[in-house]
């Protein structure tokens, strides 16, 4: 897991999930981009957001 990183909070209203182009949520916790719609969490790696469906981990819902 890469260390947290602020997100900039408009970089986080730009940003949506790939797979159902609905709203993000930040996990600070565990520096990830969460897709409820999708039930995916996509990571952050030195800051950057991975906006790929295949690096995305699916979460529990």
């Amino acid at each position: 897991m890469s260390t947290p990183v602020n997100l900039d909070p408009k970089l986080l209203e730009i940003l949506v999930c790939p797979l159902t182009h609905t709203s993000l949520r930040y996990d600070k916790e565990a520096n990830e981009l969460i897709s409820d719609a999708a039930g995916l969490a996509y990571p952050i790696r030195e800051g950057i957001p991975i906006m790929l469906i295949d690096e995305a981990r699916k979460i529990d819902a």
